[in-house]
């Protein structure tokens, strides 16, 4: 059988999901070809600094949510079966405050704020007996709203269930791993032009396909120049700090694109403190005041972060960070074309849910990328 050759271009989220999808059909000889591997710390490479969990908000009926509905069975399949991907099980609290709703950080919740979200009925449907959301549980619990007498004055409605965090600094590895065991070879490489990469396959012989994985780094790329691409600039403070369960909010008081949100990474990654959804700010240095309101705003949300009595100087921090959420208008880009004679399938744009829907989206990759080999074929006919 004639080996297909790929190239995969781009080692984030959606690069090495794909790139490890494609590997697990044994006539695919895949090259994985980035500026940046796990294991960078770079402005222009987000994943790694992703929460990362799997709150969907994705539009009910939209791509977006097909491809999270299908990530979620495979990060909890990862969880029980593979605990060295850095993945666990967190019981998950999520406030709504009607007043969030035209905010930048509220549009970007809407879906998950929804009183009937269509992912009620996605993530755990194991019942157990509601006690107090903070409570540590040794069932996973299905979606359930929090009693409207367990409000705190200002919020609307509230949901509680068990979802999934995601230790990126252990799971991007991992990955990298799986594409290995399947013979993927990665190399490092920059490119000027989409259809340059196909000369870059490690057969040293002209790839098949290149799949376009590149995050906003497609703004600029040559051949693809999405001009629909923009970053929503998100800052973080981890730290040691463990409160036990994942939390968020629809906004804060503080700006109408500053978000507050609490996860916990698996196997001491520490506690993500966020954050922000600064659309269109490529700034990679932390703000010092943004940082502040962070901290400040967890543990007014969630006061078991630090010793009763103390503020932010309870805070044991590991570090600052800030990553550029690559969004795109119109939502994600996963299609097929012909870029200077070669075939391109896109797998980009996932703003802030690339790990959640990372599964969903390289399935429908991979599918784009049997049809274009098939045309190819045929083409030789």
């Amino acid at each position: 059988m004639e080996e297909n050759k790929i190239v995969v271009l781009g080692a984030g989220v959606a690069g090495l999901t794909t790139a490890y999808l494609l590997s697990q059909n044994a006539a695919n000889n895949v090259t994985v070809i980035a500026k940046h591997m796990p294991g960078d710390y770079d402005i222009e490479y987000c994943s790694p600094w992703a929460g990362a969990n799997y709150l969907p908000v994705g539009a009910q009926g939209s791509a977006h949510a097909e491809y999270e509905k299908k990530t979620w069975p495979v990060l909890q399949d990862l969880v029980k079966n593979h605990p060295e991907a850095g993945i666990h099980f967190q019981d998950t609290v999520v406030y709504n405050r009607e007043k969030d709703k035209q905010s930048a950080t509220g549009q970007w919740f809407a879906e998950l704020l929804k009183k009937e979200p269509w992912y009620k009925d996605v993530v755990p449907n194991v019942y157990a007996a509601f006690l107090n959301p903070f409570d540590v549980k040794l069932t996973l619990l299905q979606f359930r709203p929090l009693p409207a007498d367990q409000l705190a004055a200002g919020i609307d409605n509230a949901s509680f269930f068990t979802s999934v965090c995601i230790n990126t600094a252990i799971y991007l590895p991992w990955l990298v791993g799986q594409c290995r065991r399947n013979g993927v070879v990665f190399k490092r490489g920059v490119f000027k032009h989409v259809a340059d990469a196909a000369n870059a396959h490690h057969s040293g012989k002209k790839a098949d396909l290149v799949v376009n994985c590149t995050g906003l780094s497609s703004k600029k790329l040559g051949g693809v120049m999405d001009d629909k691409l923009y970053p929503a600039r998100g800052q973080i403070v981890i730290v040691r700090n463990d409160p036990g369960y994942m939390s968020s909010a629809s906004g804060t008081d503080d700006g109408e694109d500053e978000a507050v949100y609490i996860m916990g990474r698996a196997a001491g990654g520490g506690t993500i403190l966020g954050g922000s959804y600064q659309k269109h700010n490529w700034d990679p240095v932390p703000d010092p005041n943004l940082a502040i309101r962070i901290m400040k705003r967890c543990i007014e949300l969630c006061p078991s972060l630090v010793q009763e009595g103390q503020g932010i100087e309870g805070l044991d921090i590991i570090r600052h960070g800030v990553g550029l959420r690559p969004l795109r208008e119109g939502g994600p880009r996963v299609e097929k074309e012909k870029i200077n004679g070669t075939w391109v399938v896109h797998n980009y744009g996932h703003g802030g849910f690339g790990y959640q829907a990372s599964y969903g989206s390289a399935d429908a990759a991979v599918k784009l990328v049997g049809e274009a080999l098939r045309q190819n074929t045929q083409a030789k006919l």
